[in-house]
């Protein structure tokens, strides 16, 4: 028998009260994290709810975990008046940047702001030895006292499919594809985790802790190990149909005679650009194998020449820029790349380079800065994003 319309009038009644909860504790949530610690009269103010509801929803979320009272300040009549904030002394999220030669597992405060306490770990030769050595990791950071963890996050290279939850292709990570390191490190961790592609963790990085907090239209151009984009259109990140968007580091810059790429190719643009592809030159010059950070620390101490290498890395660089200015036409252009430390000017250089390349007017109308943010960071806004996404969720 269907339903009356007093039944379905009664239903909607019963949910109505939860639902609207729920979105003025999103609402709380998204007051405190754009301006800071607040009290709960100022909340009320920026809000635009009205008190009684402001602490009904502040009541919710101490409960949860995700704010914690603050040390009181004066108000203008002197009594005290506690400052909410996302909390930061009595929960902590992780975050774990994987990579190909090491990764980094961090703690945080639900801010972002980085604790001091970071792990290093060799990366494993196995799938199952890496989950063993984060686990080991995150239960040292999860152990400090009176402080409760409420979720982790993974930052992972190469492609990843957000549908499935998995590593995909990984050229300079092969043990990672097609296993879920989310939701592995989850079952053995008993918390909440997230995945997110290394390039999109560093678009949430810069746009929650960096320099494009506010904005909602950007790309950032990750070189690192591989090469990667990411694109923030609407304030939402551009993942294309199952997460694979954006591996502008497989685009083919020298067609014929190439070097090898990890995706089976030859000629990709991270054969020519990349942290890897940097140490391959340098190890062939030296006659020795170096990685990445002993090259950068020739460069800055001026002990080796690589000029040569650095104006090729610096001429393929520049194409993949104006790749993606012309395709994407982004507000600003964040590039990461450890390649700028060794000398600042090499950044102006790209630049210059990638105006002659790119169609003028679409050069024109974007910024290209450095990057600020970092993978570690990134993983731990994913987490912070999925944690306070769950209030009112799917509204």
């Amino acid at each position: 028998m269907a339903p009356t319309g007093n039944g379905a009038m009664s239903a909607i009644t019963t949910i109505r009260p939860a639902l609207v909860g729920r979105l003025n504790e999103r609402q709380v949530l998204r007051v405190i994290q754009a301006r800071g610690p607040l009290s709960r009269a100022e909340v009320a103010r920026e809000s635009g709810l009205s008190p009684p509801t402001v602490s009904k929803a502040v009541a919710a979320l101490l409960k949860s975990g995700l704010l914690e009272e603050a040390d009181a300040t004066e108000t203008a009549r002197g009594r005290p008046a506690p400052r909410l904030r996302l909390a930061s002394s009595s929960a902590q999220v992780l975050g774990v940047a994987i990579d190909g030669g090491h990764c980094e597992v961090v703690s945080a405060g639900l801010d972002g702001e980085l604790h001091a306490d970071l792990v290093a770990i060799s990366t494993p030769a196995s799938y199952p030895a890496l989950l063993d050595a984060i686990e080991a990791a995150a239960r040292q950071l999860m152990g400090r006292s009176r402080v409760t963890t409420l979720g982790l996050g993974v930052s992972l290279p190469g492609l990843v499919d957000y549908r499935k939850g998995c590593g995909v292709l990984s050229p300079n990570l092969p043990i990672t594809n097609g296993r879920r390191p989310a939701a592995d490190l989850a079952e053995r961790l008993g918390i909440e985790c997230t995945l997110l592609q290394e390039s999109h963790a560093l678009c949430l990085a810069e746009r929650e802790y960096g320099l494009a907090r506010g904005m909602d239209d950007f790309a950032m151009l990750d070189v690192g190990t591989g090469v990667g984009l990411g694109v923030m259109s609407g304030g939402r990140l551009v993942t294309g149909h199952s997460g694979l968007a954006g591996e502008v580091g497989h685009i083919t810059v020298v067609a014929d005679d190439g070097r090898p790429c990890g995706c089976g190719n030859r000629g990709c643009l991270e054969t020519e650009v990349s942290d890897h592809a940097l140490a391959e030159r340098a190890s062939e010059k030296l006659g020795r194998s170096v990685d990445v950070d002993e090259v950068i620390d020739l460069l800055k101490a001026g002990t080796v020449d690589l000029s040569a290498e650095l104006r090729a890395a610096v001429k393929y660089l520049a194409v993949g820029v104006a790749a993606v200015l012309n395709l994407f036409n982004p507000a600003t252009l964040f590039i990461h790349s450890r390649l700028f430390e060794t000398d600042p000017g090499l950044f102006d250089e790209v630049v210059r380079q990638a105006r002659a390349r790119t169609l003028p007017p679409a050069f024109a109308d974007t910024r290209i800065v450095p990057a600020k943010g970092s993978k570690r960071q990134g993983a731990v806004a994913g987490i912070v994003r999925l944690l306070t996404d769950a209030v009112a969720q799917d509204v």
